[in-house]
């Protein structure tokens, strides 16, 4: 039995808190992408077989965890890596939930994503996975922060603190610098604690007012452009805690894509998801097209080059469901993947990952 598992990128707009003077810590924020996905299958076997080599990784974990002989796991499509849209997460949570299900076993990704190594510091991802929309999570009590890194599954993901549906019609449009990827694993790590040692408590109390007061009113209420605004500026404070670690408020060239981006009267807010180099703008149905121009003038004036997608925000969690005697095949453009398009022809539409 073929078991199929898919689900969406992620953006994340930052913590709420990452100064030790406060009772709790970390506390992320973020919105489930419908594109790009990612998409894994599996089948049981005798041993792990997979060609990808981080989806063996988490296959060979998911086999551990679930006392099972082993499984047969193909990545039919793959969010791009380290770039800001939650690569590692949803690839380990899509390998765990179809290994598991190929099984006839219960996945339960909340629990077995730390034995995976995933969902110890933010919980957008596996929140995510499991639901969608828009979501904050309640970050860890400060007390448990330890000055090295806590060994794989020791820890719980952080609960939901507030969930909300996204407007249909809100988009999102992405750019996707064509400059080194972001920082993950063990430099992501030393990274984060650097921050954290030394972050200004007064910058996570200004933070927590626009959550409250701005973030969550505008999304709870469907005001894209109230919301825009504020997971911005969210954005930019976290950026003042990380500046001495990536080199400004967003890590260059970056800071230069979402400047150029902020201006465009089609987009509400624009920003730099977790560690980039992806550059997101809130924008609509009815403006995407032109916010999609703007990414693309913003890339070109940075001279970095690059990729341009418009996605739906992605109000449910992934998909697992059994495939019934046929081979799926990679989806193409409209399904999220890259289409070589020469400046100057047609935008992307919603889903196309489009290369300036």
């Amino acid at each position: 039995m073929t078991v199929r598992a898919e689900a969406g990128a992620r953006l994340h707009f930052g913590f709420a808190n990452l100064s030790l003077a406060h009772e709790r810590l970390y506390g992320s924020l973020g919105v489930t992408l419908d594109r790009p996905r990612v998409v894994v299958e599996a089948d049981p076997a005798p041993s792990v077989r997979c060609a990808h080599p981080d989806a063996r990784r988490y296959a060979e974990a998911a086999v551990d965890v679930l006392g099972v002989a082993g499984a047969s796991v193909t990545v039919r499509e793959e969010l791009p890596r380290h770039v800001g849209l939650g690569s590692g997460t949803q690839l380990a949570l899509a390998t765990l939930a179809a290994v598991a299900r190929a099984h006839g076993r219960d996945p339960a990704v909340r629990e077995r994503a730390p034995e995976l190594g995933r969902g110890g510091r933010s919980g957008v991802g596996v929140a995510g996975f499991e639901r969608g929309g828009f979501v904050l999570d309640a970050g860890h009590p400060t007390a448990l922060f330890t000055p090295d890194p806590p060994e794989t599954g020791s820890w719980q993901v952080p609960a939901v603190a507030a969930h909300h549906h996204v407007p249909d019609d809100w988009r999102f449009v992405v750019a996707l610098p064509d400059v080194a990827p972001g920082r993950d694993g063990e430099e992501e790590d030393a990274s984060m604690r650097a921050v954290v040692a030394d972050a200004d408590p007064d910058v996570a109390d200004e933070i927590s007012g626009r959550i409250t007061r701005q973030v969550l009113p505008a999304v709870a209420g469907g005001d894209r452009e109230a919301f825009g605004a504020a997971v911005a500026a969210v954005g930019r404070l976290n950026g003042s805690w990380y500046a001495d670690e990536q080199g400004g408020v967003y890590r260059p060239p970056v800071g230069d894509v979402v400047e150029t981006l902020r201006e465009s009267p089609a987009v509400s807010g624009a920003g730099q998801s977790s560690w980039g180099p992806a550059v997101y703008g809130v924008t609509d149905a009815d403006h995407a097209a032109d916010a999609a121009a703007a990414a693309e003038r913003a890339l070109d004036e940075a001279g970095t080059g690059g990729e341009v997608l418009v996605s739906r925000p992605r109000n449910r969690g992934a998909t697992v469901e059994t495939v019934a005697g046929r081979t799926l095949g990679r989806a193409r453009g409209g399904d999220g993947v890259l289409v070589n398009v020469p400046p100057g022809r047609k935008l992307p539409v919603e889903g196309e990952r489009r290369k300036v």
